[in-house]
């Protein structure tokens, strides 16, 4: 039974680091990019639209469809960047554990 104890010492221990790791992820932002920086999206942990910034040179009629284009790809960069980051501080909280795709712990939030 030590070793069930020691089990559920860590678990909670991490259940506390995982509530740490969401408190750091709701407060970052990251920003993508398209065409060449023309279109900016900014997003939270949380994969929130903050804000998107276009330059002035896209903000005409002839240039409408690229202009939705480069904000689709910018959000996916951002998005990228965004999950990246999250799969970065789960690995830190796991130690470097290899867990597979799409494996939830069974605690958090």
């Amino acid at each position: 039974m030590k070793n069930l104890g020691n089990l559920m010492k860590q678990a909670q221990e991490m259940q506390a680091k995982m509530a740490e790791m969401q408190d750091r992820l709701a407060e970052l932002t990251v920003e993508g990019a398209a065409g060449g920086g023309m279109v900016t999206v900014t997003l939270s942990g949380k994969s929130e639209m903050k804000g998107v910034r276009i330059d002035p040179s896209l903000l005409n009629a002839a240039e409408g469809e690229i202009l939705e284009d480069l904000i689709v790809a910018a959000h996916a960069d951002a998005k990228a960047k965004a999950e990246q980051r999250m799969a970065d501080e789960m690995k830190d909280l796991t130690g470097g554990l290899n867990l597979p795709p799409g494996f939830n712990l069974p605690f958090g939030g």
